[in-house]
């Protein structure tokens, strides 16, 4: 009689072992991009990580491999009407007209400290660059990323009222953190500066400064007061932009990556780097077509032109010729940014 009862006690746990697996399995799993629309876009990016990530996959990626580059402008966060660098650097000319008085009677800057709108309007890029150089020339990188951080806490985005850095995109950083979670180390590969990045990159995105890699100036190494210090200097050393972001790729990683996100002209090589390998591989392009939740811009779509993140109709047609995917904000994302 108590072996019969010792039995059916196994029996029963044993159904209800065999129940709760079950009942796992039927369970439904946790949408990794909910800010994403159902679509071809997303498919793209689930179906992309499903094939590298499953050691059955034909198309199996090691894990020392998962490599993923993202560029930052247009494609993380927003970029319009003028790229947050640019904002934060013209922010900077009094200061540095303050250490350098000379500045404020030569061209760019003159134009800045007297708010000559339409001189400002005028700028080439090399007076943009002049500007931003300035905006960091002098400084230790410490302190470089201290005012970075301390002009990110303050300043806000005339659209918006709020910091730029709130004004990143969610389904890009469920994209990123996906990718994480399966084993890709995700880059930022920027044509801004380097160290304007780094100095947010890790409490914004979850990407720690040594994947971080953009436009460089020159810095000099030298021993202050007993301290070694490294500081920028005003001489540009590398720009991260259009054919230079393959080159700083694998001169920061050695490897091509799997997966790359840009939303402009100054991507288009990135992302033909990284399609051009063997097996799977992922090319996005983020398309601004959303006057109503940000802004709409780029004439692969008959939308007006921009000086600002360019999305011209031969990389619309590169796109889609390559097997890319264009990312309609507008159709693709259920939300833009994080803090809505």
């Amino acid at each position: 009689m108590n072996s019969g009862i010792r039995i059916g006690r196994r029996a029963v746990l044993a159904f209800a072992a065999v129940l709760l697996s079950a009942c796992a399995q039927l369970a439904p799993v946790a949408d990794p991009l909910p800010s994403w629309n159902e679509g071809s876009a997303k498919e793209a990016i689930v179906q992309f990580v499903r094939k590298t990530t499953d050691p059955s996959s034909p198309q199996f990626v090691p894990l020392a491999q998962r490599v993923a580059t993202f560029d930052q402008d247009g494609t993380l966060w927003v970029e319009q009407p003028i790229y947050a660098q640019v904002a934060f650097a013209l922010d900077r000319v009094k200061d540095v007209v303050k250490v350098q008085p000379a500045l404020a009677n030569e061209a760019p800057f003159s134009a800045v400290v007297t708010g000559d709108r339409e001189a400002m309007a005028r700028f080439t890029e090399e007076d943009l660059l002049k500007i931003v150089g300035a905006s960091q020339s002098g400084l230790t990188i410490e302190a470089f990323h201290e005012v970075v951080r301390n002009w990110a806490a303050t300043s806000k985005h005339p659209k918006y009222q709020r910091p730029y850095t709130e004004l990143v995109y969610a389904p890009m950083l469920e994209a990123m953190k996906y990718l994480r979670s399966n084993g890709y180390r995700t880059y930022i590969v920027t044509g801004g500066g380097q160290e304007f990045v780094r100095a947010f990159a890790e409490a914004v995105y979850g990407v720690p400064p040594e994947q971080v890699m953009g436009t460089m100036l020159k810095v000099d190494y030298a021993v202050r007061d007993g301290r070694p210090t490294l500081t920028n200097a005003p001489a540009l050393f590398f720009i991260d932009d259009k054919a230079g972001k393959p080159v700083g790729i694998n001169m920061m990683t050695g490897r091509r990556p799997q997966a790359a996100f840009g939303n402009s002209d100054g991507d288009q090589q990135m992302l033909e780097w990284t399609t051009g390998g063997a097996g799977a591989r992922l090319g996005m392009l983020v398309l601004h077509d959303d006057a109503q939740r940000e802004y709409a811009y780029g004439p692969a779509t008959g939308l007006p032109a921009s000086k600002v993140g360019s999305f011209t109709q031969p990389l619309y047609d590169e796109a889609k010729t390559k097997g890319w995917t264009v990312i309609s904000i507008r159709n693709d994302w259920k939300r833009v940014f994080a803090f809505e």
